[in-house]
């Protein structure tokens, strides 16, 4: 710590060289926590999936419907804990734009199986027991205004009243739910599936059922017992793990996780290159005064060390400023990409990974500098005054 001012007065030395290089660096851990942020948007879905969930959908297709029947079947299963239903509705608000998931449901099955999402005893109570109610997302909540009372016409896109009209179903606000964890997506609607056949006429289909199962381990073989009871039948079956079922997803629009990783790693390759020669310069412009350090008294190591924190506190400190950026200004985004990316945050550990970047990025800079100084013998570094 007793060498901070000097290593500060250095890099002050060439404020220009120095500040645009700060900002280079700064951009780059900006540009990093924004791409952890789209990371965690699409691979959160899968690092949050259950090994315990099994979803089991129409095998041609998950658009396609499956018989209600199946539901007792399915629950009778050797391994079965318990098993609801969903089907999609693909409602529209107001406008095609304002895009957000909505489905039919088990008022009290959605719960169980997913005790991820919170409610509150009285939302509870009320969500179970209102045939038209809604059970909304918070953030979804926040960004239309709803509140606990209100009617929201929901134009339907799939289904069709069977009377003929009116061709918009209303739903009571009766509860908002938030996640157990930032992770767990908070832009749903969920209404009573009762309701969505009194309106629609009763089909005896749902859009696919969700599984869970008493041990883990024993996921796939309950699966594979799932499918066999369907097969050969008018609608057979597709059995897979809830994680399975997402990497499949995310496999449709490319590993988007190796997409971002190689971004970031060409970014920091060329900062990487602009840091360095920011230290290689200013090594060489201080090549007689290195060698004045060492004539009174520091030695090779201490100058060695000198040079490597110069080139660290620059990295760290750009870093901090960039990290703290994207910090303040990931939430603002989140809020313009909430239709495509319900979730849209900067992890912690992806802070930390950033720290941890910035302390390497110094030390790769530095490196050699640092060794060329430190191998400097006195005579040759005064010699260049």
């Amino acid at each position: 710590m007793k060498y901070l001012p000097l290593l500060w007065r250095n890099l002050m030395r060439r404020k220009i060289r120095t500040t645009f290089t700060f900002l280079s660096i700064t951009v780059a851990f900006f540009l990093f926590g924004l791409l952890m942020a789209i990371r965690t948007g699409f691979g959160v879905g899968i690092e949050l999936a259950g090994q315990r969930r099994l979803l089991t959908v129409h095998k041609m297709s998950m658009i396609q419907p499956l018989p209600f029947r199946y539901l007792a079947q399915i629950q009778g299963t050797p391994g079965v804990r318990f098993v609801t239903h969903m089907t999609w509705f693909g409602g529209v608000y107001q406008d095609p734009k304002n895009f957000f998931a909505n489905m039919a449901v088990d008022p009290e099955g959605i719960l169980r199986i997913y005790p991820e999402f919170v409610v509150d005893g009285d939302d509870r109570e009320r969500w179970v027991n209102t045939r038209t109610g809604a059970l909304i997302g918070r953030k979804l909540a926040a960004r239309f205004g709803w509140k606990l009372g209100d009617r929201i016409p929901i134009q339907p896109t799939f289904f069709r009243p069977k009377d003929g009209k009116p061709d918009t179903f209303e739903f009571e606000v009766v509860g908002i739910y938030r996640g157990a964890t930032p992770d767990i997506d908070e832009t749903q609607l969920f209404f009573h599936y009762k309701y969505l056949m009194e309106r629609t006429g009763d089909p005896g289909t749902v859009g696919w059922y969700a599984v869970e199962v008493e041990d883990p381990a024993r996921a796939d073989e309950v699966a594979h017992a799932i499918d066999r009871q369907f097969a050969n039948s008018p609608a057979e079956t597709k059995t897979a793990t809830e994680k399975a079922f997402m990497q499949s997803f995310a496999n449709q629009i490319g590993d988007t996780g190796a997409i971002l990783t190689a971004i970031a790693a060409i970014v920091f390759f060329v900062i990487l290159l602009i840091a360095g020669n920011t230290m290689a310069q200013a090594v060489r412009e201080r090549t007689s005064e290195l060698g004045v350090l060492k004539t009174v008294g520091f030695t090779d190591l201490t100058v060695m060390a000198l040079v490597l924190g110069e080139a660290v506190l620059l990295a760290c400190s750009a870093g901090v400023v960039g990290l703290a950026l994207v910090t303040l200004a990931v939430p603002a985004l989140a809020k313009a990409v909430e239709t495509f990316l319900p979730i849209f945050y900067v992890p912690g550990r992806s802070l930390a990974l950033g720290l941890g970047l910035a302390v390497l990025l110094g030390l790769a800079s530095g490196g050699v500098p640092a060794y060329l100084a430190q191998r400097l013998s006195i005579v040759e570094a005064l010699r260049k005054r």
